[in-house]
């Protein structure tokens, strides 16, 4: 008989973060899929400053499982390394804010 006996060290990324390029006031969503829950201090990070839950910044969890971030009406100065991490574990993007040209 076997058993399996999982730590926090177990966890680990099954699906990591993409790049994302999207134009001025559109929103951004990063997703981020660990392999089990229960994965302590989890944090996303904007260029090297953490974020926090607002009405622009919305973090969400499924399942305690799939991590999200959803950067809402983003401007140029948004564009940058999103990282997401999770105890030892990080995963890391780039945003690209693209600006609009507005014809003639």
């Amino acid at each position: 008989l076997l058993s399996l006996c999982y730590t926090e060290e177990a966890a680990v990324i099954v699906s990591g973060l993409k790049n994302a390029d999207v134009f001025v006031g559109e929103s951004a969503t990063f997703t981020c899929e660990l392999s089990h829950p229960g994965v302590k201090n989890v944090q996303w990070w904007l260029d090297g400053s953490p974020l926090h839950n607002n009405l622009v910044t919305e973090i969400s969890e499924q399942d305690g499982i799939i991590h999200t971030l959803t950067l809402n009406d983003v401007a140029c100065h948004d564009s940058g390394t999103v990282t997401f991490r999770a105890g030892s574990l990080i995963s890391s993007a780039k945003l690209l804010v693209k600006g609009i040209l507005l014809s003639e």
